[in-house]
């Protein structure tokens, strides 16, 4: 049997892995190896990368696109499902206008091309308002307070973990997240060398976890305190005269005020840690040669999410840490940031129903059923879901799954009939993984190292469209057009080169539209756009630099740009110009965290879970990712299982829902919290491996009406829940 090598970058989290495929003659994969050619990568692998082939040749992805009668399903052409997209959303727009119209993106548009090009098109096309996404169930926070302190919700620090000597990290377990708003392929290999340095790297955390067990030291935190910790770490660098600032700031003296009240003594009666460890800790990130606090999704996702990001960073500045070699910096893609031209702010618009403040130009995904089930002038009735399952990623996600049925018209882009798209009228299938191109257009924004890599399709389309002309075509259906989806690149291309070519100090600057759109290679519309993109950046071909898409073309393996630089000055789009270390909406959000001293604390709160074999819903299909540790457990500290009379299984019981799961028996948790992991749930699909092993959606448990208050994001930590014995 003939067998072919193909390379290409891992799709299936943030660690962007490179890897090595063999093909064999009917293009299914016979062996996946990490690509030790890749000169970020070097060749790491993970259980997921592992089991790309398994995914890729699922025999539940669908190949037709869909149209639903009733309970029924039909294959259908591509041109009657399309006719189908154009009546149902016109239809929609006919009786009730464009801002009955929403749209929900998951978070695997992340991790591909068409994802990162494409949507911005089809939400201008739908002309509404009603943008939902998976970041609302995650990040937010981290935008939002990255938008406040530096004037550009995309310019997020990550630890230089290659050259850091101490590390603390909160609410982050990347030895099972392979790492999240921090590119890092072999993470736990970064963290080792941390230590075989001679660095130190801390873990706070409610849970034990894999990456705490390789840490020197971990630390147990009540779930959603975090603030409270990192604000008496603040406290203690003003108390003892230890702040090394090196960046300008303006807000220090406001910083200074509303960080007096939190002593390490406040943050030990709410936060579990002891007054003189959050001092020792204090000290050790002043005293440290270089140092970086990072913390991800358990922070994020918690009542105090903006607040705990913010503090984050406040300590990296105070520490003389940020933008400094060791401590945390900001990646600089080879695909440049388009600078603002003006402050950011938040709240432009606002939902319709709870009048919840849009940012980073969507609203939060906890109104989605909101939208929907509140009758009145602008009530979503159409709906446009892109590789999305908020039935189980979103808070409330029962309630969601009852509220889509009443929608006039869904259509969803994505492989699987799953619980969310079962309720859609047409269902437009991308191709498989292998069939699509891959660049990494948000995740290398937030790289520990400058790098760049293109993988061009591996198998032929055998006649069905790209997931890119599917969007396009929704784009062009969404504007009321017709025609060659091309039309759409081109049209993008030609407003982008005429829009460069008149700013002061573009590289290309003054030149011919018709010259530059010459000198573009690519197969695609995609290829010819990626192209445009990677000249017009920082290393690029029309910026004084050898970077296009040829380029990559040319090195498959993946091209090193080099260690993270100081550029602080560069990013910074505050009105002043400075580092802003006290936004007056998170100054006067403080307020409400104050107001929780005085509310008594639940005797049991609920955290999520990350997998190492997992990525919320969406790789439950995979035989090989199943089973094992991957499973839908509720893990509690022997004592609660003790002192709540618990047996095998739970009843576990919140203000919005109940469940009654698997107990699993664990001293990895601290006492008075419970876990469990995200995206299970599995019922109503036609996902057969999933449904063999469905679990049950901890979103049951989450409540649609919490939300972090300065970012909109849900809250799946710290969920006040009670737990007991099952009863016959």
């Amino acid at each position: 049997m003939a067998k072919r090598t193909v390379l290409r970058t891992c799709p299936l989290c943030e660690a962007v892995c490179g890897l090595q495929l063999e093909l064999d003659d009917a293009d299914r994969v016979v062996s996946v190896r990490g690509d030790r050619d890749d000169p970020f990568s070097h060749g790491f692998l993970c259980p997921k990368g592992a089991s790309l082939g398994n995914l890729d040749a699922d025999a539940d992805l669908l190949d037709a696109p869909l149209i639903r009668t009733g309970t029924s399903w039909r294959e259908v052409t591509w041109d009657e499902a399309f006719d189908a997209v154009a009546a149902g959303l016109g239809g929609v727009i006919e009786r009730h206008g464009r801002s009955a119209l929403a749209m929900y993106a998951g978070n695997p548009n992340a991790h591909t091309v068409a994802g990162g090009l494409y949507l911005p098109a089809v939400q201008r096309a739908l002309g509404t308002r009603n943008f939902f996404s998976a970041s609302t169930a995650d990040q937010m926070p981290k935008h939002v307070s990255a938008g406040l302190m530096f004037g550009d919700p995309l310019a997020i620090p990550v630890p230089d973990l290659d050259r850091t000597d101490y590390l603390l990290m909160l609410g982050a377990n990347p030895l099972e997240s392979n790492g999240s708003l921090c590119t890092a392929p072999d993470f736990p290999g970064r963290l080792k060398a941390i230590r075989a340095r001679g660095g130190t790297v801390v873990v706070v955390d409610p849970r034990r976890t894999r990456t705490a067990d390789r840490a020197d030291e971990h630390v147990f935190i009540r779930p959603g305190t975090d603030p409270f910790l990192l604000f008496a770490i603040v406290h203690t660098l003003f108390a003892e005269n230890l702040t090394d600032i090196r960046v300008p700031v303006q807000g220090l003296s406001e910083l200074r005020t509303v960080a007096a009240f939190f002593d390490p003594e406040v943050a030990e009666e709410q936060t579990g840690v002891a007054a003189d460890n959050v001092v020792r800790i204090a000290r050790e990130l002043a005293a440290a040669p270089t140092a970086a606090v990072y913390a991800r999704i358990g922070t994020c996702t918690a009542e105090f999410g903006t607040l705990a990001q913010w503090l984050v960073d406040v300590i990296n500045v105070l520490t003389g840490n940020l933008d400094r070699p060791g401590g945390v910096m900001f990646a600089t893609p080879a695909i440049g940031r388009i600078r603002r031209s003006r402050p950011y702010r938040t709240g432009r618009w606002r939902s319709r129903v709870r009048d919840l403040p849009e940012t980073n130009g969507e609203l939060p995904v906890a109104t989605l059923a909101d939208e929907i089930d509140t009758p009145g002038e602008g009530q979503v009735r159409g709906l446009v879901t892109v590789a999305g399952n908020p039935v189980l990623s979103a808070p409330s996600g029962a309630r969601i799954d009852s509220v889509l049925p009443q929608l006039d018209f869904m259509v969803s882009v994505d492989r699987y009939l799953n619980e969310t798209t079962r309720h859609a009228h047409v269902v437009l299938p991308p191709p498989r993984t292998l069939q699509s191109p891959h660049y990494d257009f948000a995740l290398l924004g937030f790289s520990v190292r400058n790098y760049a890599r293109y993988s061009p399709p591996a198998v032929a389309l055998d006649g069905r469209p790209s997931e890119a002309d599917i969007l396009a075509r929704l784009a062009m259906i969404g504007g009321g057009q017709s025609g060659d989806p091309a039309l759409l690149d081109e049209m993008i291309i030609g407003q982008t080169l005429q829009r460069v070519v008149g700013v002061a100090g573009s590289p290309v600057e003054g030149r011919d539209v018709g010259g530059l759109r010459a000198d573009l290679r690519g197969a695609t519309g995609a290829e010819l756009r990626l192209d445009m993109m990677l000249r017009l950046g920082p290393y690029g071909e029309w910026n004084g630099g050898t970077l296009s898409l040829q380029t990559l073309l040319d090195h498959p393996h993946g091209v090193d740009l080099g260690p993270l630089q100081p550029q602080l000055d560069e990013l910074v789009r505050t009105e002043s110009g400075a580092v802003d270390l006290a936004p007056p909406q998170l100054v006067d959000d403080v307020a409400r965290m104050r107001l929780r001293l005085a509310n008594s604390r639940p005797d049991v709160v609920l955290i999520g879970r990350r997998q190492l074999r997992s990525n919320n819903s969406w790789m439950h299909n995979v035989s090989t990712l199943v089973g094992g540790s991957n499973t839908c457990t509720l893990h509690v500290n022997p004592a609660d299982v003790d002192r709540l009379g618990l047996g095998d299984h739970a009843v576990v019981k919140s203000a919005v829902g109940e469940l009654i799961v698997p107990v699993e028996p664990t001293d990895t948790i601290m006492p008075g919290v419970v876990s469990l992991p995200h995206g299970w749930g599995h019922a109503g699909g036609a996902q057969s491996v999933a449904s063999e092993h469905a679990g049950v959606n901890a979103n049951v448990l989450t409540d649609d009406s919490t939300v972090d208050v300065p970012s909109g994001n849900a809250v799946f930590n710290g969920v006040p829940v009670t737990v007991g014995p099952v009863t016959t």
